[in-house]
Protein backbone atom coordinates (compact mmCIF):
# COMPACT_ATOMS: atom_id res chain seq x y z
CA UNK A 1 0.00 0.00 0.00
CA UNK A 2 1.38 3.09 -0.67
CA UNK A 3 3.24 5.81 2.01
CA UNK A 4 1.57 9.04 2.43
CA UNK A 5 4.43 11.87 2.50
CA UNK A 6 2.64 14.40 4.33
CA UNK A 7 3.91 18.41 5.29
CA UNK A 8 5.65 17.66 8.77
CA UNK A 9 5.64 20.31 11.59
CA UNK A 10 7.60 23.25 11.08
CA UNK A 11 8.08 24.88 14.44
CA UNK A 12 6.14 26.41 16.82
CA UNK A 13 2.98 28.46 15.25
CA UNK A 14 3.99 27.72 11.89
CA UNK A 15 1.17 26.43 9.86
CA UNK A 16 1.76 26.58 6.07
CA UNK A 17 4.81 26.18 3.64
CA UNK A 18 5.59 26.85 0.33
CA UNK A 19 6.44 24.00 -2.34
CA UNK A 20 10.07 25.15 -3.00
CA UNK A 21 11.76 22.75 -5.36
CA UNK A 22 10.92 19.00 -6.12
CA UNK A 23 14.22 16.91 -5.77
CA UNK A 24 13.03 13.62 -6.73
CA UNK A 25 10.18 13.09 -9.80
CA UNK A 26 7.48 10.20 -9.74
CA UNK A 27 8.65 6.68 -10.79
CA UNK A 28 12.42 8.11 -8.63
CA UNK A 29 14.21 5.30 -6.71
CA UNK A 30 14.56 6.55 -3.31
CA UNK A 31 16.39 5.66 -0.10
CA UNK A 32 14.76 5.98 3.11
CA UNK A 33 15.56 9.57 4.69
CA UNK A 34 16.68 10.91 1.13
CA UNK A 35 15.68 14.47 0.20
CA UNK A 36 12.58 14.25 -2.02
CA UNK A 37 11.49 17.82 -1.61
CA UNK A 38 12.02 21.31 -0.02
CA UNK A 39 9.73 23.42 1.79
CA UNK A 40 9.91 27.37 2.38
CA UNK A 41 8.49 29.06 5.00
CA UNK A 42 9.38 32.95 6.41
CA UNK A 43 11.81 31.51 8.46
CA UNK A 44 13.64 28.18 7.42
CA UNK A 45 14.07 26.02 4.33
CA UNK A 46 13.49 22.31 5.42
CA UNK A 47 13.70 18.60 2.97
CA UNK A 48 11.35 16.16 3.72
CA UNK A 49 12.70 13.46 3.53
CA UNK A 50 11.69 9.81 2.33
CA UNK A 51 10.06 7.72 4.93
CA UNK A 52 11.33 4.42 3.80
CA UNK A 53 13.55 3.55 0.27
CA UNK A 54 11.11 2.54 -2.67
CA UNK A 55 9.76 4.26 -5.63
CA UNK A 56 8.35 7.74 -5.20
CA UNK A 57 4.43 7.10 -7.61
CA UNK A 58 2.99 10.80 -7.74
CA UNK A 59 3.42 14.20 -6.40
CA UNK A 60 0.29 15.60 -4.93
CA UNK A 61 1.17 19.03 -5.23
CA UNK A 62 3.32 21.40 -7.20
CA UNK A 63 6.41 23.55 -7.05
CA UNK A 64 4.74 26.76 -6.07
CA UNK A 65 2.12 25.81 -4.08
CA UNK A 66 1.34 26.82 -0.28
CA UNK A 67 0.35 24.09 2.01
CA UNK A 68 -0.37 22.91 4.89
CA UNK A 69 1.01 21.12 8.38
CA UNK A 70 0.16 17.48 7.36
CA UNK A 71 -1.08 18.05 4.11
CA UNK A 72 -0.21 15.21 1.38
CA UNK A 73 3.19 16.19 0.00
CA UNK A 74 3.47 13.09 -2.39
CA UNK A 75 2.40 9.25 -2.21
CA UNK A 76 6.01 5.93 -2.12
CA UNK A 77 5.43 2.77 -3.07
CA UNK A 78 7.78 1.55 -0.05
CA UNK A 79 10.02 -1.74 -1.85
CA UNK A 80 9.34 -0.51 -5.42
CA UNK A 81 12.10 -0.19 -7.69
CA UNK A 82 12.19 2.70 -9.60
CA UNK A 83 13.94 4.45 -12.12
CA UNK A 84 17.72 5.30 -11.22
CA UNK A 85 18.97 6.65 -14.71
CA UNK A 86 16.14 9.46 -14.57
CA UNK A 87 16.32 10.22 -10.97
CA UNK A 88 17.71 14.02 -10.05
CA UNK A 89 19.58 14.09 -7.31
CA UNK A 90 20.07 16.83 -4.46
CA UNK A 91 22.95 19.55 -4.98
CA UNK A 92 25.94 18.34 -3.13
CA UNK A 93 26.30 18.80 0.27
CA UNK A 94 29.00 20.01 2.04
CA UNK A 95 30.81 17.39 4.58
CA UNK A 96 28.75 15.97 7.53
CA UNK A 97 29.68 16.36 11.15
CA UNK A 98 26.46 15.79 13.08
CA UNK A 99 24.30 12.53 12.83
CA UNK A 100 21.29 15.00 11.93
CA UNK A 101 21.57 18.10 9.39
CA UNK A 102 19.81 21.33 9.62
CA UNK A 103 18.53 22.11 6.09
CA UNK A 104 19.91 25.63 5.63
CA UNK A 105 22.04 25.96 2.65
CA UNK A 106 21.47 27.20 -0.86
CA UNK A 107 20.12 23.58 -2.44
CA UNK A 108 18.05 24.93 -5.77
CA UNK A 109 19.24 23.11 -8.80
CA UNK A 110 19.13 25.68 -11.25
CA UNK A 111 17.66 25.71 -14.60
CA UNK A 112 19.04 24.98 -18.20
CA UNK A 113 21.60 27.58 -18.55
CA UNK A 114 21.20 30.62 -20.97
CA UNK A 115 23.20 31.20 -24.03
CA UNK A 116 26.92 32.82 -23.74
CA UNK A 117 27.18 34.02 -27.28
CA UNK A 118 27.47 37.42 -26.04
CA UNK A 119 30.59 36.38 -23.71
CA UNK A 120 33.29 38.92 -23.56
CA UNK A 121 36.74 37.22 -25.35
CA UNK A 122 38.71 39.53 -23.23
CA UNK A 123 37.46 40.93 -20.02
CA UNK A 124 38.93 44.03 -17.70
CA UNK A 125 39.00 41.67 -14.55
CA UNK A 126 38.84 38.10 -13.61
CA UNK A 127 36.57 38.74 -10.95
CA UNK A 128 33.68 41.52 -10.26
CA UNK A 129 31.35 41.13 -6.88
CA UNK A 130 28.90 43.79 -6.75
CA UNK A 131 28.05 44.42 -3.46
CA UNK A 132 30.46 45.23 -0.31
CA UNK A 133 28.96 43.77 2.27
CA UNK A 134 30.59 41.53 4.45
CA UNK A 135 29.58 38.21 1.89
CA UNK A 136 30.45 40.58 -0.95
CA UNK A 137 34.14 42.02 0.51
CA UNK A 138 35.71 39.03 2.04
CA UNK A 139 34.60 37.56 -1.01
CA UNK A 140 36.35 39.78 -3.02
CA UNK A 141 39.62 39.61 -0.94
CA UNK A 142 39.85 36.05 -0.58
CA UNK A 143 39.36 36.64 -4.41
CA UNK A 144 42.46 39.08 -4.38
CA UNK A 145 44.64 36.66 -2.04
CA UNK A 146 44.30 33.74 -4.64
CA UNK A 147 45.37 36.15 -7.65
CA UNK A 148 42.86 37.34 -9.25
CA UNK A 149 42.00 40.65 -10.73
CA UNK A 150 39.08 41.84 -8.67
CA UNK A 151 36.76 44.58 -8.24
CA UNK A 152 33.64 45.32 -6.42
CA UNK A 153 30.83 47.42 -7.07
CA UNK A 154 29.53 49.71 -4.42
CA UNK A 155 26.83 52.35 -4.78
CA UNK A 156 27.23 53.49 -0.99
CA UNK A 157 29.51 55.90 -0.66
CA UNK A 158 30.98 54.00 1.62
CA UNK A 159 32.45 49.81 2.16
CA UNK A 160 30.98 47.41 4.27
CA UNK A 161 27.08 47.39 2.91
CA UNK A 162 24.31 47.34 5.38
CA UNK A 163 26.20 45.45 8.39
CA UNK A 164 28.81 47.89 9.07
CA UNK A 165 27.29 50.80 7.84
CA UNK A 166 22.76 50.60 8.74
CA UNK A 167 23.06 47.31 10.91
CA UNK A 168 25.76 45.05 13.26
CA UNK A 169 28.32 47.63 13.87
CA UNK A 170 25.86 50.41 14.73
CA UNK A 171 23.62 48.51 16.62
CA UNK A 172 25.93 46.50 18.64
CA UNK A 173 27.67 50.12 19.63
CA UNK A 174 24.30 51.29 20.63
CA UNK A 175 23.75 48.18 22.73
CA UNK A 176 26.89 48.27 24.39
CA UNK A 177 26.62 52.09 25.56
CA UNK A 178 22.76 51.17 26.77
CA UNK A 179 23.85 48.58 28.91
CA UNK A 180 26.75 51.06 30.25
CA UNK A 181 23.80 53.33 30.92
CA UNK A 182 21.54 50.63 32.44
CA UNK A 183 24.03 49.29 34.34
CA UNK A 184 25.19 52.46 35.71
CA UNK A 185 22.11 53.57 36.92
CA UNK A 186 20.65 50.17 38.46
CA UNK A 187 23.53 47.40 38.97
CA UNK A 188 26.83 49.44 40.00
CA UNK A 189 25.19 49.45 43.16
CA UNK A 190 25.33 45.81 43.88
CA UNK A 191 28.95 46.60 43.23
CA UNK A 192 29.38 49.19 45.55
CA UNK A 193 29.97 51.75 43.42
CA UNK A 194 27.37 54.60 44.18
CA UNK A 195 26.51 56.93 41.46
CA UNK A 196 24.03 59.53 42.68
CA UNK A 197 22.91 60.56 40.00
CA UNK A 198 23.26 59.76 35.73
CA UNK A 199 22.55 61.72 32.83
CA UNK A 200 22.27 60.58 29.03
CA UNK A 201 23.95 62.09 26.27
CA UNK A 202 22.21 61.15 23.53
CA UNK A 203 23.83 63.09 21.05
CA UNK A 204 27.38 61.94 22.81
CA UNK A 205 26.23 58.10 22.23
CA UNK A 206 25.17 58.67 18.60
CA UNK A 207 28.29 60.15 17.85
CA UNK A 208 30.45 57.06 19.62
CA UNK A 209 28.72 55.04 17.31
CA UNK A 210 29.33 56.97 14.22
CA UNK A 211 33.21 57.20 14.97
CA UNK A 212 32.90 52.87 15.26
CA UNK A 213 31.03 52.52 12.11
CA UNK A 214 33.34 55.68 10.44
CA UNK A 215 36.93 53.22 11.70
CA UNK A 216 35.12 50.02 10.17
CA UNK A 217 34.16 51.06 6.53
CA UNK A 218 37.99 52.99 6.33
CA UNK A 219 39.38 49.33 7.60
CA UNK A 220 37.81 47.91 4.90
CA UNK A 221 38.64 50.45 2.52
CA UNK A 222 42.39 50.32 3.29
CA UNK A 223 41.75 46.05 3.17
CA UNK A 224 40.39 46.94 -0.40
CA UNK A 225 43.76 49.03 -1.73
CA UNK A 226 45.99 46.65 0.72
CA UNK A 227 44.86 44.17 -1.61
CA UNK A 228 44.45 45.65 -5.16
CA UNK A 229 40.93 45.80 -5.19
CA UNK A 230 39.21 48.13 -7.75
CA UNK A 231 36.43 49.96 -6.00
CA UNK A 232 34.20 51.18 -9.00
CA UNK A 233 31.34 53.45 -7.81
CA UNK A 234 27.94 53.36 -9.01
CA UNK A 235 25.03 50.96 -9.05
CA UNK A 236 25.69 48.01 -10.85
CA UNK A 237 23.09 45.93 -13.02
CA UNK A 238 23.84 42.72 -14.92
CA UNK A 239 23.58 42.53 -18.85
CA UNK A 240 24.42 38.60 -18.88
CA UNK A 241 27.36 36.36 -19.00
CA UNK A 242 30.72 38.50 -18.20
CA UNK A 243 28.71 41.88 -18.55
CA UNK A 244 27.71 44.64 -16.29
CA UNK A 245 27.30 47.97 -16.26
CA UNK A 246 28.14 50.27 -13.18
CA UNK A 247 26.00 53.89 -13.40
CA UNK A 248 25.56 52.85 -17.28
CA UNK A 249 29.07 52.41 -17.88
CA UNK A 250 30.11 48.48 -19.38
CA UNK A 251 32.57 47.15 -17.63
CA UNK A 252 33.87 42.96 -18.01
CA UNK A 253 34.76 40.20 -15.76
CA UNK A 254 35.62 36.32 -16.48
CA UNK A 255 33.42 35.91 -13.22
CA UNK A 256 30.93 38.16 -11.64
CA UNK A 257 29.84 37.70 -8.28
CA UNK A 258 25.94 39.25 -6.65
CA UNK A 259 26.38 39.88 -3.17
CA UNK A 260 24.10 42.83 -3.04
CA UNK A 261 22.44 41.60 0.29
CA UNK A 262 18.73 42.37 1.88
CA UNK A 263 16.23 45.10 2.49
CA UNK A 264 13.93 46.02 5.38
CA UNK A 265 10.64 44.30 4.81
CA UNK A 266 7.53 46.21 5.30
CA UNK A 267 3.84 45.76 5.99
CA UNK A 268 1.25 46.82 3.24
CA UNK A 269 -0.26 50.07 3.94
CA UNK A 270 1.91 51.45 6.01
CA UNK A 271 4.25 54.19 5.36
CA UNK A 272 7.94 54.06 6.37
CA UNK A 273 9.57 57.68 6.71
CA UNK A 274 12.20 57.18 9.20
CA UNK A 275 11.14 59.72 11.29
CA UNK A 276 8.12 58.50 13.32
CA UNK A 277 7.52 55.25 11.88
CA UNK A 278 11.08 53.64 10.85
CA UNK A 279 13.27 50.99 10.13
CA UNK A 280 16.24 49.65 11.89
CA UNK A 281 18.37 52.21 9.91
CA UNK A 282 15.53 55.54 11.38
CA UNK A 283 16.06 53.60 14.77
CA UNK A 284 20.02 53.73 14.83
CA UNK A 285 19.45 57.30 14.50
CA UNK A 286 16.75 59.04 16.66
CA UNK A 287 17.33 62.57 18.37
CA UNK A 288 15.78 61.49 21.05
CA UNK A 289 14.21 59.17 23.21
CA UNK A 290 10.92 58.31 22.71
CA UNK A 291 8.65 57.75 25.38
CA UNK A 292 6.24 55.61 23.44
CA UNK A 293 8.04 52.78 20.96
CA UNK A 294 5.83 50.22 19.05
CA UNK A 295 7.98 47.38 17.47
CA UNK A 296 6.48 45.38 14.91
CA UNK A 297 7.68 41.97 15.25
CA UNK A 298 9.10 39.61 17.59
CA UNK A 299 12.42 38.73 15.75
CA UNK A 300 15.94 39.75 16.62
CA UNK A 301 16.61 43.18 15.32
CA UNK A 302 13.19 44.17 16.65
CA UNK A 303 14.22 42.69 19.76
CA UNK A 304 17.55 44.42 19.80
CA UNK A 305 17.02 47.96 19.18
CA UNK A 306 13.54 47.57 21.33
CA UNK A 307 16.35 46.70 24.36
CA UNK A 308 18.54 49.83 23.09
CA UNK A 309 15.95 52.31 23.49
CA UNK A 310 14.07 50.27 26.63
CA UNK A 311 17.19 50.70 28.93
CA UNK A 312 17.77 54.40 27.20
CA UNK A 313 13.62 55.21 28.77
CA UNK A 314 11.28 54.34 26.58
CA UNK A 315 8.48 52.55 27.01
CA UNK A 316 8.23 49.70 24.77
CA UNK A 317 5.44 47.21 23.46
CA UNK A 318 6.29 44.28 21.40
CA UNK A 319 3.43 43.38 18.35
CA UNK A 320 4.19 39.87 16.97
CA UNK A 321 1.70 37.60 14.55
CA UNK A 322 2.66 34.58 16.37
CA UNK A 323 1.74 33.63 19.78
CA UNK A 324 6.02 33.59 20.37
CA UNK A 325 9.25 35.64 20.18
CA UNK A 326 12.12 34.70 17.75
CA UNK A 327 10.79 31.64 15.90
CA UNK A 328 12.93 29.12 14.99
CA UNK A 329 14.70 29.82 18.51
CA UNK A 330 14.73 26.50 21.31
CA UNK A 331 11.36 26.72 22.61
CA UNK A 332 12.51 26.74 26.05
CA UNK A 333 15.09 29.56 25.67
CA UNK A 334 12.50 31.32 23.95
CA UNK A 335 10.26 30.88 26.61
CA UNK A 336 12.73 32.15 29.37
CA UNK A 337 13.82 34.78 27.08
CA UNK A 338 10.09 36.69 26.97
CA UNK A 339 10.32 35.97 30.88
CA UNK A 340 13.45 37.95 30.99
CA UNK A 341 12.27 40.99 28.71
CA UNK A 342 9.10 41.12 30.67
CA UNK A 343 10.84 41.51 33.67
CA UNK A 344 13.05 44.31 31.76
CA UNK A 345 9.84 45.96 31.09
CA UNK A 346 8.76 44.90 27.70
CA UNK A 347 5.39 45.05 26.71
CA UNK A 348 4.35 41.80 24.56
CA UNK A 349 1.41 41.32 22.35
CA UNK A 350 1.54 38.04 20.90
CA UNK A 351 -0.76 36.73 18.29
CA UNK A 352 -1.31 39.76 17.15
CA UNK A 353 -1.26 41.65 13.50
CA UNK A 354 -1.09 45.22 12.67
CA UNK A 355 -3.49 46.48 10.27
CA UNK A 356 -3.33 50.11 10.41
CA UNK A 357 -0.88 53.08 11.09
CA UNK A 358 -2.13 57.03 11.26
CA UNK A 359 0.17 59.28 11.49
CA UNK A 360 -1.11 62.21 14.24
CA UNK A 361 0.29 65.46 15.21
CA UNK A 362 2.04 63.81 18.37
CA UNK A 363 3.54 60.49 16.77
CA UNK A 364 0.92 57.15 15.34
CA UNK A 365 -2.16 55.43 16.39
CA UNK A 366 -1.77 51.66 14.89
CA UNK A 367 -5.04 49.60 14.52
CA UNK A 368 -4.58 45.86 16.43
CA UNK A 369 -5.98 42.70 16.14
CA UNK A 370 -5.47 39.19 17.02
CA UNK A 371 -3.64 37.07 14.40
CA UNK A 372 -6.68 34.80 14.24
CA UNK A 373 -9.28 37.60 14.16
CA UNK A 374 -11.45 39.27 16.75
CA UNK A 375 -11.81 42.68 18.10
CA UNK A 376 -9.35 45.57 16.83
CA UNK A 377 -7.76 47.88 19.08
CA UNK A 378 -5.55 50.76 19.18
CA UNK A 379 -2.10 51.76 20.55
CA UNK A 380 -0.52 54.83 20.13
CA UNK A 381 3.45 55.52 20.30
CA UNK A 382 5.49 58.39 19.64
CA UNK A 383 7.81 56.28 17.26
CA UNK A 384 7.10 52.90 15.66
CA UNK A 385 9.49 50.39 14.54
CA UNK A 386 8.42 48.42 11.28
CA UNK A 387 11.20 44.81 11.79
CA UNK A 388 9.56 42.43 10.01
CA UNK A 389 12.29 40.50 8.41
CA UNK A 390 14.21 41.44 5.21
CA UNK A 391 13.93 40.69 1.82
CA UNK A 392 16.45 39.95 -0.80
CA UNK A 393 18.02 43.07 -2.44
CA UNK A 394 17.07 41.72 -5.94
CA UNK A 395 15.14 44.67 -7.63
CA UNK A 396 16.63 47.18 -10.35
CA UNK A 397 19.60 44.95 -10.94
CA UNK A 398 18.86 43.52 -14.35
CA UNK A 399 18.71 39.85 -13.05
CA UNK A 400 16.03 38.73 -14.56
CA UNK A 401 16.59 40.69 -17.75
CA UNK A 402 19.89 39.03 -18.03
CA UNK A 403 17.98 35.21 -17.57
CA UNK A 404 18.50 34.70 -13.98
CA UNK A 405 16.45 32.40 -12.10
CA UNK A 406 14.44 33.91 -8.84
CA UNK A 407 12.67 32.23 -6.36
CA UNK A 408 9.34 33.33 -5.73
CA UNK A 409 10.44 35.61 -2.69
CA UNK A 410 13.01 37.16 -5.36
CA UNK A 411 15.88 34.89 -4.30
CA UNK A 412 18.22 34.05 -6.38
CA UNK A 413 18.74 30.41 -7.40
CA UNK A 414 21.97 29.54 -7.27
CA UNK A 415 23.26 25.32 -7.08
CA UNK A 416 25.46 23.84 -4.36
CA UNK A 417 28.47 25.49 -5.94
CA UNK A 418 26.68 29.41 -5.71
CA UNK A 419 26.03 29.04 -9.87
CA UNK A 420 23.07 30.84 -11.17
CA UNK A 421 21.26 29.13 -14.54
CA UNK A 422 23.67 31.98 -16.34
CA UNK A 423 27.43 30.94 -17.18
CA UNK A 424 29.91 32.60 -15.21
CA UNK A 425 27.51 34.53 -12.51
CA UNK A 426 27.38 33.67 -9.44
CA UNK A 427 25.48 34.64 -6.31
CA UNK A 428 26.17 34.35 -2.08
CA UNK A 429 24.59 35.55 0.78
CA UNK A 430 21.23 37.50 1.76
CA UNK A 431 20.09 37.38 -1.35
CA UNK A 432 20.14 33.60 -1.77
CA UNK A 433 18.23 31.14 0.21
CA UNK A 434 19.44 30.73 3.76
CA UNK A 435 19.83 32.34 7.06
CA UNK A 436 20.44 35.97 6.81
CA UNK A 437 23.36 36.04 8.68
CA UNK A 438 26.67 38.34 7.87
CA UNK A 439 28.70 35.54 8.81
CA UNK A 440 27.24 32.95 6.54
CA UNK A 441 27.69 35.40 3.45
CA UNK A 442 31.12 35.89 4.47
CA UNK A 443 31.91 32.38 4.66
CA UNK A 444 30.24 31.90 1.03
CA UNK A 445 32.20 34.93 -0.47
CA UNK A 446 35.78 32.61 0.84
CA UNK A 447 34.27 29.31 -0.36
CA UNK A 448 33.07 30.60 -3.80
CA UNK A 449 36.39 32.71 -4.68
CA UNK A 450 38.49 29.28 -3.73
CA UNK A 451 35.73 26.84 -5.88
CA UNK A 452 36.50 29.53 -8.51
CA UNK A 453 40.25 28.69 -8.26
CA UNK A 454 39.94 25.41 -8.16
CA UNK A 455 40.46 24.42 -4.48
CA UNK A 456 37.43 22.64 -2.67
CA UNK A 457 36.07 25.79 -1.02
CA UNK A 458 32.80 24.45 1.35
CA UNK A 459 30.52 26.00 3.67
CA UNK A 460 29.31 23.56 6.89
CA UNK A 461 25.40 24.68 7.02
CA UNK A 462 24.86 22.09 9.91
CA UNK A 463 27.45 25.23 11.94
CA UNK A 464 26.45 28.10 11.49
CA UNK A 465 25.59 30.00 14.88
CA UNK A 466 22.93 32.96 15.41
CA UNK A 467 23.07 35.38 18.01
CA UNK A 468 20.46 37.34 19.70
CA UNK A 469 22.83 40.96 21.31
CA UNK A 470 20.35 41.37 24.13
CA UNK A 471 20.89 41.13 27.48
CA UNK A 472 20.76 38.47 28.04
CA UNK A 473 22.37 37.33 25.21
CA UNK A 474 20.79 34.55 22.72
CA UNK A 475 22.70 32.42 20.86
CA UNK A 476 22.20 28.70 19.29
CA UNK A 477 23.97 26.32 16.92
CA UNK A 478 22.68 23.36 15.27
CA UNK A 479 19.24 21.31 15.96
CA UNK A 480 16.53 22.94 18.62
CA UNK A 481 14.63 20.28 20.41
CA UNK A 482 11.70 20.43 18.61
CA UNK A 483 13.20 19.79 15.82
CA UNK A 484 15.03 16.50 16.78
CA UNK A 485 11.43 15.47 18.29
CA UNK A 486 10.22 16.20 14.88
CA UNK A 487 12.61 13.57 12.75
CA UNK A 488 12.63 11.22 15.36
CA UNK A 489 15.84 11.53 16.20
CA UNK A 490 16.71 10.37 20.14
CA UNK A 491 18.81 12.65 22.12
CA UNK A 492 19.52 13.43 25.29
CA UNK A 493 20.16 16.70 27.08
CA UNK A 494 22.86 18.15 29.01
CA UNK A 495 21.56 21.59 31.27
CA UNK A 496 23.25 23.92 33.50
CA UNK A 497 22.38 27.26 35.00
CA UNK A 498 24.14 30.45 34.60
CA UNK A 499 23.17 30.77 39.03
CA UNK A 500 25.53 27.58 39.87
CA UNK A 501 28.90 29.11 37.60
CA UNK A 502 31.41 31.16 40.02
CA UNK A 503 32.22 33.71 37.43
CA UNK A 504 28.00 34.51 36.57
CA UNK A 505 28.01 34.86 40.31
CA UNK A 506 31.09 37.44 40.47
CA UNK A 507 29.77 39.40 37.85
CA UNK A 508 26.09 39.58 39.00
CA UNK A 509 25.11 38.16 35.81
CA UNK A 510 23.27 34.81 36.64
CA UNK A 511 19.95 34.49 34.39
CA UNK A 512 19.89 31.74 31.45
CA UNK A 513 21.16 28.42 31.10
CA UNK A 514 23.83 26.30 28.21
CA UNK A 515 21.58 23.69 27.19
CA UNK A 516 23.45 20.69 25.22
CA UNK A 517 21.64 18.24 23.15
CA UNK A 518 23.37 15.21 22.28
CA UNK A 519 22.67 11.38 20.18
CA UNK A 520 21.14 9.09 22.30
CA UNK A 521 23.47 6.74 20.67
CA UNK A 522 26.46 8.11 19.51
CA UNK A 523 26.64 10.98 21.63
CA UNK A 524 27.61 13.37 18.95
CA UNK A 525 26.51 17.11 19.63
CA UNK A 526 23.45 18.09 17.78
CA UNK A 527 22.68 21.41 19.19
CA UNK A 528 23.35 23.69 21.50
CA UNK A 529 21.31 26.92 23.01
CA UNK A 530 22.66 29.31 25.33
CA UNK A 531 20.50 32.41 27.29
CA UNK A 532 22.79 34.06 29.39
CA UNK A 533 25.89 36.59 29.77
CA UNK A 534 28.24 36.47 27.05
CA UNK A 535 26.63 33.95 24.80
CA UNK A 536 27.69 35.09 21.41
CA UNK A 537 30.78 34.27 22.43
CA UNK A 538 30.18 30.69 24.24
CA UNK A 539 28.66 29.70 21.15
CA UNK A 540 32.07 29.79 19.26
CA UNK A 541 32.87 26.27 21.20
CA UNK A 542 29.72 24.23 21.03
CA UNK A 543 30.33 25.79 16.79
CA UNK A 544 33.62 24.33 16.85
CA UNK A 545 32.51 21.03 18.83
CA UNK A 546 30.00 20.30 15.87
CA UNK A 547 31.99 21.61 12.81
CA UNK A 548 34.60 18.69 14.31
CA UNK A 549 32.02 15.92 15.02
CA UNK A 550 32.33 15.85 18.58
CA UNK A 551 31.25 14.34 21.03
CA UNK A 552 29.18 15.73 25.27
CA UNK A 553 32.09 13.76 26.10
CA UNK A 554 34.82 15.75 24.26
CA UNK A 555 33.45 18.83 25.27
CA UNK A 556 33.19 17.57 29.04
CA UNK A 557 36.52 16.20 29.31
CA UNK A 558 37.91 19.53 28.12
CA UNK A 559 39.92 21.73 30.55
CA UNK A 560 38.03 24.63 30.59
CA UNK A 561 40.06 27.35 32.94
CA UNK A 562 38.57 28.38 36.51
CA UNK A 563 36.75 30.72 36.95
CA UNK A 564 35.19 31.43 33.47
CA UNK A 565 31.36 31.37 31.61
CA UNK A 566 32.86 28.74 29.43
CA UNK A 567 33.06 26.13 32.51
CA UNK A 568 28.63 26.08 31.93
CA UNK A 569 29.40 24.82 28.50
CA UNK A 570 31.67 21.85 29.79
CA UNK A 571 28.94 21.36 32.80
CA UNK A 572 26.13 21.03 30.30
CA UNK A 573 28.05 18.62 28.27
CA UNK A 574 28.86 16.47 31.42
CA UNK A 575 24.70 16.74 32.13
CA UNK A 576 24.20 14.98 29.08
CA UNK A 577 25.40 11.92 30.77
CA UNK A 578 24.14 13.13 33.98
CA UNK A 579 28.04 13.45 35.39
CA UNK A 580 27.61 17.59 36.02
CA UNK A 581 29.74 18.60 38.77
CA UNK A 582 28.59 21.28 40.05
CA UNK A 583 24.64 21.32 40.76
Amino acid sequence: MPIEIKVPSLGESVTTATVGKWLKQPGDAVKADEPIVELETDKVSVEVPAPADGRLESHAVAEGDEVDVGAVLATLEKGAAGNAASAKPAAAKSAAKSDTKPAEAPKQAPKAAAPAADAPTQTDYDVIVIGAGPGGYVGAIRAAQLGFKVACVEKRATLGGTCLNVGCIPSKALLQSSENFHAAGHDFAAHGVVIDSVKLDLAKMQARKADIVGANVKGVEYLFKKNGITWLKGHGKVEGTGRITVDGKPVTAKHIIVASGSDSANLPGIEIDEKVIVTSTGALELSSVPKRLVVIGGGVIGLELGSVWSRLGADVTVVEFLDRLVPGTDNEVATQFQKLLVKQGFKMKLGHKVTKAEKTKSGVVLTVEPSAGGQAETLEADVVLVAVGRTAASKNMGLEEAGIELDKRGRIVVDAHYATNVPGIYAIGDVIAGPMLAHKAEEEGVALAELLAGQAGHVNYDAIPGVIYTWPEVASVGFTEEQLKEKGTEYKIGKFPFMANGRARALGMTDGFVKVLACKQTDRVLGVHIIGPCAGELIAEATMAIEFGASAEDIGRVCHAHPTLSEAVKEAALGADGRSLNI
